[in-house]
């Protein structure tokens, strides 16, 4: 069942907050406990009213502070740094924790101070996707004729969608125009798609209170402090004779009246409880006069006095100031919240839109995501890998992030003295409890390694005085220590290449149980999911038989990465049982081979690529395959094949590839292309540490 949703609007005062207040008071019905997170607010400076609102009215059990993340000017700041991403990773942070401690949470973007914020829409799109939730979009009532609403609302809807955002929902709110006719024209545009809600314009809920009025205006409340949550539909200057004023009265209006009009004031009393005139939500005085003590004592003395506030702008700047407020719902305003909660009611049918929200299924998982389950789970386990290759300031620089942010313990094979010196040079932080240095030549471990390395090999003619040579070898000792259980796993290639790792692993640390053959695999982090990519850099041209195992280990792989269901299409230049040939032939035998092996997985084969990854070119060539258009573990023929496709998508579409990953060995020895960043590396020892604990 899906636990969140993200509310998102492109525009300012669209009346999100209400929308957030339904579809809260909708969820609790069905839900125990409900988290509220708006990740973006405006400043610390004063309370977002949002939060304060949501987290009041609801009684939801969780800290203001642990409604948001960022503030506006904290977000600019962070981007302007280049540091995007760690404002991805603080947020999700954030979501997960709310997430571990709630049955569902409810996202809100973040508000407009004005229009057409082009970044924090992105931004709130991006976060979506990110965290791979549902979204309801709130867009309002601004144009001249229905046909131009109902235009501009489909095309935001299909701006959304075009950028593989669920939108599930759609608001259409303060809607000045026939709202039937409305939500059938977008119906009819959607085709029915999303669950689509349009909502009255109520002019009371856009009018301010004289709570809002006193709180704007900075005024002294003289009277009626009870009454601060009357509406003023709209307000009157006194300046007139009081019989003209009073003719002119509207109805739920604030009169602004200079101080020292004491007639008027009385006149507005009296008005007020007389069945003859309209009711009166308020009186502001002006100028900072008062009226004369007697009329004061008159209105202290009244049962249920006015609201009366007293300020020192003059007539004419307060009445602007008044006209000028734009009103807001608030927690103690409980009128207005009432007033909103029932047009959501009246114009949402909040069953559709439930069963809507519940429906979600989410299967894949998106880069983002992806990266922080790994650093989460890594952090967890606290493993121990083995960096062989000490002399790359590579290896060192992620080395020291990798300690700095407690995510494993590390062993760096070499000479103390000289590791320690250009650790120095290059300022790199360091922790002697997270990191250690070790010799092979002066360990004290040298000997029983050798001896036990002469032991495994023996039989394949293996010489002591050479298996003594043999361990001076880096990549040997570091293997040695995860052969012994000493070290969980390697990481090493960015100096030596991928023979030199792997061999001592492929001598006496052995594949797996029930498996023959070492592959590799890449994640493809793509801009909204994650892909396998098997074999792309070990085995050059698999058999059949190789190819199955590569399928098998590969779905194994992503699996305990995060994807819950692998997909795994068996590539080929034909899909189905259109096309034969050699290479064809291979696939769909391998391709029996998965399937007798094993039934649970889901494998489609041969296919080709299009057919794998896209809806509609998979429903075309192969409509009853539960793979096709869904594939997210993908098994080339060959290494050639693999090679080239993995770089082609990395270099044009931007995504970031992890990997290689070996699969297929006894314990995880993992290899780096000799041209891997530092986060290449930092990946590949949290990837390693995570197949530890799978092993």
């Amino acid at each position: 069942m899906n636990r969140s949703v993200y509310i998102i609007s492109p525009s300012a005062q669209s009346g999100k907050l209400m929308i957030s207040l339904g579809v809260m008071q909708m969820l609790q019905r069905t839900t125990t406990k409900v988290a509220y997170l708006k990740p973006l607010i405006e400043s610390k400076d004063l309370k977002d009213n949002h939060i304060d609102t949501l987290l009041t009215h609801f009684k939801i059990n969780m800290k203001y502070e642990d409604a948001y993340v960022f503030t506006r000017a904290e977000l600019s700041e962070l981007e302007n740094q280049g540091k995007i991403n760690e404002v991805y990773e603080q947020i999700i942070n954030r979501y997960k924790d709310l997430e571990s401690r709630f049955d569902f949470v409810l996202v809100e973007g973040s508000d407009f101070n004005e229009e057409g914020s082009v970044f924090e829409v992105d931004f709130n799109a991006s976060l979506a996707q990110t965290l791979a939730m549902p979204v309801l979009l709130v867009d309002k009532d601004g144009f001249d004729t229905t046909s131009e609403l109902v235009n501009n609302v489909v095309a935001e809807v299909h701006s959304f969608l075009a950028r593989d955002i669920n939108v599930i929902g759609l608001f259409v709110s303060r809607c000045t125009k026939n709202r039937v006719e409305v939500q059938q024209m977008i119906e009819q545009k959607l085709r029915n798609k999303i669950v689509v809600s349009v909502i009255p314009y109520l002019e009371e809920l856009t009018k301010p209170s004289m709570q809002e009025i006193a709180a704007h205006l900075k005024a002294h409340i003289l009277f009626g402090a009870d009454k601060l949550e009357t509406i003023a539909k709209t307000s009157i200057i006194g300046g007139m004779q009081l019989g003209n004023y009073l003719a002119r009265m509207p109805e739920d209006c604030v009169c602004v009246i200079p101080g020292d009009r004491g007639d008027l004031v009385v006149g507005t009393m009296l008005a007020n409880m007389s069945p003859h005139y309209p009711n009166v939500a308020g009186i502001v005085l002006s100028g900072g006069l008062l009226p004369e003590r007697s009329i004061v004592n008159l209105i202290d003395g009244s049962q249920k006095p006015l609201p009366v506030l007293a300020v020192s702008t003059g007539t004419f700047e307060t009445a602007n100031k008044v006209a000028n407020i734009k009103s807001r719902i608030y927690p103690a305003n409980q009128y207005k919240l009432k007033l909103s909660l029932d047009l959501f009611e009246g114009a949402v049918d909040t069953g559709a839109l439930n069963e809507k929200i519940n429906s979600v299924k989410t299967e894949g998982i998106t880069p983002r995501m992806f990266q922080y389950n790994m650093l989460v789970t890594a952090k967890k386990l606290q493993r121990h890998i083995v960096l062989p290759e000490s002399t790359d300031d590579r290896i060192l620089t992620a080395a020291s992030y990798l300690a700095k942010d407690k995510i494993v313990f590390l062993t760096l094979l070499g000479n103390v003295n000289t590791v320690k010196a250009r650790v120095a040079q290059l300022s790199l932080y360091w922790d002697d409890e997270r990191i250690r240095i070790i010799d092979p030549e002066l360990s004290d471990q040298y000997e029983a390694y050798y001896h036990t390395l002469y032991e495994l090999r023996k039989s394949k003619g293996l010489e002591l005085a050479a298996a003594a040579d043999l361990m001076l070898d880096a990549s040997y000792f570091g293997t040695m220590m995860v052969y012994k259980g000493e070290a969980d796993g390697m990481v090493s290639g960015a100096v030596n290449t991928t023979a030199h790792t792997i061999k001592p692993a492929l001598q006496f640390v052995k594949t797996r149980p029930g498996f023959k053959t070492v592959s590799s695999i890449f994640f493809m982090l793509l801009h909204d999911r994650v892909l396998v990519y098997g074999d792309c850099a070990i085995v050059p041209n698999p058999t059949a038989a190789q190819l199955a195992e590569i399928a098998i280990s590969s779905a194994d792989s992503a699996k305990a990465f995060g994807i819950e269901t692998p997909k795994i299409a068996m590539l080929s230049y034909s899909s189905g049982s259109s096309g034969t040939g050699e290479g064809v032939e291979k696939v769909r035998m391998a391709t029996a081979i998965v399937k007798e092996k094993r039934p649970d997985l889901l494998v489609e084969g041969p296919i080709q690529y299009d057919a794998a990854v896209d809806p509609v070119v998979g429903k075309s060539k192969l409509p009853d395959s539960p793979v096709a258009g869904q594939a997210n573990v993908l098994i080339f023929p060959d290494l050639n094949t693999g090679n080239n496709t993995y770089k082609a998508v990395q270099r044009e579409t931007g995504a970031l590839a992890v990997g290689p990953v070996l699969q297929g060995l006894n314990k995880p020895i993992n290899d780096l292309s000799r041209g891997a960043t530092i986060e290449d590396i930092y990946n590949t020892v949290v990837i390693t540490a995570i197949q530890s604990a799978n092993n």
